[in-house]
């Protein structure tokens, strides 16, 4: 649970101070911007590949080289004094979260019983959303008070200890042979189309997302400090949503993610429409934050389930076409703020949440949105 609120900290932390290293390293924001789309990027092309590359290794072994390699590029990243050697650093960062975010789940409910596996994968995600509540806002504050490599170094030490942790008191087996490496309804076509809405939907999230901070200052009219902790009470939304999602994906795994996919759609183009108002900002702002971390967690449950293959191969697989995702939805939010404004990234976010949705609610009109007893 450290680990992965560790690594999601590290990945959506520039968010939360894209101006901060702009003006540090003297680049347009548009191309701090680059550095979630390059990280995503990279975990969308390196999960699969990775996973399958090292589909042999005992998983304490993995998640151990995961760790140590997010020490060390965390630490490059706080040490970097040009935009290259940053990115460098962000993309070794992304390499390891390609393969922690494949390993970590089947380890982890494989520890319980299939009965009770969403609400493993929820109590997960709940560590992970608190990067949102804890870790990108608390980050923010940090990289404003003492620089911004304050809290990119932070992450290092937090990596440290999950991978000291991990190491001594994880045991070794061989991946075949853990209780979860396989799905118990495995199922091609479901898998297909869960995996093309998760990239949909992120592709929206990140659109927006991405540049959340600089829409609530230039379209909402509020300060940074007050921006700030908007993004936490984001994050506290995206906290509610995992803790309340995660109560119900063992009952309801299949109308989980169509349910967060279209709460999503509904806060971004609240804010497209009605952003300039401050307290109908807010409203929206809660409403994508309280998607944000289900959608994800509902795919990865989804994937448990009906994994044509190895788990970890398919939750690689998702992970990737995520990330496909955010690299997409960041690039194409960028390329909405220099052509228009950065209404239009929540326009355009908006949309492709839509079509997510639209993709998903076809699938489950197909089949049970239950599982069978």
């Amino acid at each position: 649970m450290l680990a992965a609120f560790t690594f999601n900290t590290a990945e959506n932390l520039p968010v939360g101070i894209l101006d901060l290293i702009a003006e540090s390293l003297r680049v347009p924001v548009s191309a701090v911007g680059l550095l979630v789309t390059g990280y995503g990027a990279t975990v969308a092309l390196a999960s699969l590949p990775l996973a399958h590359g090292l589909r042999a290794v005992p998983r304490r072994h993995v998640l151990t080289g995961v760790l140590a390699a997010l020490v060390v590029s965390s630490a490059a990243a706080a040490l970097a004094t040009s935009y290259g050697l940053l990115l460098g650093a962000r993309l070794m960062t992304a390499l390891a979260q390609a393969l922690f975010w494949a390993v970590m789940g089947p380890v982890a409910v494989g520890l319980f019983a299939t009965a009770v596996r969403g609400r493993v994968v929820g109590a997960l995600s709940v560590a992970g959303s608190l990067a949102l509540v804890i870790g990108v806002p608390g980050g923010a504050w940090l990289g404003r008070h003492s620089g911004w490599q304050v809290p990119v170094a932070l992450t290092a030490v937090a990596g440290l200890v999950s991978l000291v942790t991990i190491a001594v008191l994880l045991p070794t087996s061989r991946p075949e042979e853990e209780p979860a490496a396989y799905g118990p309804r495995p199922d091609a076509r479901r898998f297909a189309i869960v995996l093309t809405s998760g990239g949909l939907s992120a592709a929206g999230a990140f659109a927006g997302f991405t540049y959340v901070v600089k829409f609530l200052g230039d379209v909402s009219g509020f300060s940074p400090d007050t921006a700030g902790v908007l993004i936490m009470a984001l994050g506290l939304a995206c906290l509610a949503g995992v803790t309340v999602t995660g109560l119900l994906l063992d009952r309801f795994p299949y109308a989980a993610p169509i349910v967060a996919m279209a709460v999503q759609a509904v806060g971004m183009l609240g804010l497209y429409t009605a952003g300039t108002d401050p307290v109908a900002a807010v409203v929206f702002l809660v409403l994508m934050g309280g998607a944000l971390g289900p959608v994800f967690m509902a795919t990865q449950n989804v994937m448990l389930y009906c994994a044509p293959g190895r788990t970890d191969l398919a939750l690689a697989a998702n992970s990737g076409a995520y990330n496909a995702g955010i690299a997409a939805g960041a690039a194409i939010g960028g390329l909405a703020l220099r052509l228009a404004d950065v209404r239009a990234a929540f326009l355009a976010g908006g949309l492709l949440s839509v079509a997510a949705c639209a993709v998903l609610r076809f699938a489950a009109s197909r089949g049970s949105r239950r599982t069978p007893p």
